[in-house]
């Protein structure tokens, strides 16, 4: 049985651990680093030996979503994987983007054009853009609609960057799956963290949301306690 839960109850089940110090976005983006691993090793298995791009380009959210995504692109430019950023904000989560940096990683400006030129040679592209903490109209914004609807078209091309969304695709609802703007990257694979948000269960939003892989960083007991929005069976 697949269960979703509201982004509330998750962000609930998470304040005793944060309380006690537990290192939850390190957890996840361990995670999610060892999931980049796995598909980019398969991805080698057809990329383009004369394209030329970031074998991994973030594009990174101001919240914990984007922090989420650093981390794990730290982990990955520390063992020397090329890893380009795009920030989508004036400003990041800070001890994320540091570590990035010191990793190896770079920032690249957020162009359009040169953003979609990047996403065309990149073997995986990070959608660390928007989490479950935003406002009741989760639609894309701002420069990061505007990278995202210049880099959609790349995706129709093979071969192709594999998308990862990481929690959840910017731009989805995650309590009921509404998707109220089109501009949204379609996930081959969205890792979401501590349980399975209710949206990524359910249409439209369940079709952009790809392959769901569930990272366990310790909220069961808790959310043992609540009751699911969804239930599906596996």
């Amino acid at each position: 049985m697949r269960l979703g839960y509201s982004a509330r109850s998750v962000r609930e089940a998470e304040l005793p651990h944060l309380a006690a110090g537990e290192p939850l976005m390190r957890m996840a983006s361990a995670a999610l680093a060892a999931e980049l691993r796995s598909l980019m090793a398969a991805r080698d298995v057809a990329r383009n030996a004369d394209t030329v791009g970031p074998r991994v380009l973030l594009l990174v959210g101001t919240g914990n979503n984007g922090g989420d995504a650093l981390f794990a692109g730290a982990e990955l430019a520390a063992e020397g994987i090329d890893v380009a950023l795009v920030l989508m904000g004036n400003r990041a989560h800070e001890e994320g983007l540091a570590a990035a940096l010191r990793a190896g990683a770079r920032v690249v400006d957020p162009d359009a054009g040169g953003v979609a030129a990047l996403a065309e040679g990149a073997a995986v592209i990070v959608d660390g853009i928007l989490g479950t903490g935003t406002s009741a109209d989760p639609a894309l914004r701002g420069t990061a609609r505007e990278l995202v609807a210049a880099i959609l078209p790349v995706l129709d091309r093979e071969p192709r960057p594999r998308v990862v969304a990481v929690d959840i695709p910017s731009g989805i609802d995650p309590d009921d799956g509404r998707v109220p703007d089109p501009v949204v990257l379609p996930a081959d694979l969205t890792v979401t963290f501590g349980g399975i948000k209710a949206g990524l269960l359910l249409p439209p939003a369940s079709h952009l949301a790809g392959d769901v892989q569930l990272v366990d960083i310790g909220l069961g007991p808790e959310l043992a306690a609540v009751e699911p929005l969804v239930r599906l069976p596996d």
